[in-house]
């Protein structure tokens, strides 16, 4: 029963509860095994994600292949009225990398003002 009991203040104590009792170092050291849980957890939490996004990349490549296929059967269906070119265009467009970069521009003051520096640029 006393171990039930020792288990129960230390879980009290890991979930902020009961600590008017603590002494500073029974509080540094609860801080130090919580920095440590969460280090772990944020860990584990990266490679799950990295698990995810290698799965998604590997269903992204069997969808384009599957696309492509379609789009060939599509153009042979149809008396092949799409030509080459635009199969190949639709399928790298659709099977391209999304992580491209993207240029932004920002402006701050008056529309007039944007629209007079935007040519000189």
């Amino acid at each position: 029963m006393k171990k039930i009991e020792q288990l129960e203040n230390a879980k009290r104590k890991l979930l902020g509860e009961g600590l008017s009792t603590c002494t500073f170092e029974e509080l540094h050291e609860m801080e130090r095994q919580l920095d440590q849980g969460v280090s772990k957890i944020r860990a584990r939490k990266m490679q799950v994600f990295q698990e995810q996004i290698e799965k998604l990349k590997e269903k992204e490549k069997l969808l384009c292949a599957e696309n492509t296929v379609l789009l060939e059967k599509c153009g042979n269906q149809f008396g092949g009225q799409a030509s080459e070119e635009e199969r190949e265009t639709t399928t790298n467009a659709e099977c391209s990398e999304i992580t491209d970069d993207v240029e932004t521009g920002l402006f701050i003051g008056l529309p007039e003002h944007r629209s007079k520096r935007l040519p000189n640029t």
